[in-house]
């Protein structure tokens, strides 16, 4: 995926009769009609259908993608073309996606990022997603998470020794909760003070959810890789 870092600039939400309707943050850059137009011709192929054209798109559509263009993306990938058809879930979940993608930034997720990414990768091994992973396992590695923990997920091969104590507990509690979809007392407490409270921790938890979504859509889609992109995640045996 390709990304422009906008600050602050985070799509909101109001409620307008009872439904969420995106409204654009006062910093938003409002996407030009020439890069709308690009972004829709620019459009890889799926399962699912695509608009052939910006003309032929719907109202809903439209305002989707201009609420994509409108944050800190550059282009229209992955999920987020899955979710043309369904523009108004679309627009909620890129907006998710966004707040989970650009932890670090202000306005966005709460941690930091080596951590996020590390939900992310986890997310992508769990349901073997090549889109995912490959669009975040250079990242991952180059916000800090040591390269050999990196390639410990993608193999499904145990941690290496030796992790910092903030990456060990944020691991073991991803571990546990894909494992045994709860966490225990001891590790529930490690893990948020590693991250520094509450709202860190479910912030966590959010990151991992929408990625595993991200991994759904991408799988039943087919989605392809980026122009020039070999996988390099395999199911596990």
């Amino acid at each position: 995926m390709r990304f422009k870092i906008l600050g602050s600039s985070f799509v909101g939400l109001s409620l307008l009769g009872g439904a969420a309707v995106a409204q654009p943050p006062p910093d938003a850059r409002a996407p030009t009609l020439e890069a709308q137009r690009t972004a829709v011709a620019a459009l890889p192929g799926g399962r699912f259908a695509r608009p052939t054209s910006y003309d032929s798109m719907t109202g809903e559509q439209k305002n989707y993608l201009a609420s994509i263009l409108s944050g800190p993306r550059s282009a229209v990938s992955g999920p987020l073309v899955v979710m043309l058809a369904s523009p108004t879930l679309g627009d909620l979940a890129q907006q998710t996606m966004a707040y989970a993608r650009f932890a670090g930034e202000a306005g966005y997720s709460s941690v930091p990022p080596k951590l996020n990414e590390l939900a992310v990768i986890m997310a992508a091994r769990t349901w073997s997603s090549p889109y995912v992973w490959n669009a975040h396992y250079r990242y991952a590695v180059g916000v800090g998470l040591p390269p050999a923990l990196v390639e410990a997920v993608r193999t499904g091969s145990p941690p290496p020794a030796g992790l910092e104590p903030d990456v060990q507990a944020v691991y073991a509690f991803l571990d546990e909760l894909l494992k045994t979809k709860q966490v225990s007392n001891a590790t529930f407490e490690a893990a948020r003070t590693a991250l520094g409270g509450d709202r860190q921790l479910v912030d966590l938890i959010g990151t991992l959810a929408i990625y595993q979504m991200s991994a759904m859509l991408t799988a039943v889609d087919r989605t392809g890789l980026e122009e020039g992109e070999a996988p390099t995640l395999s199911p596990l045996e």
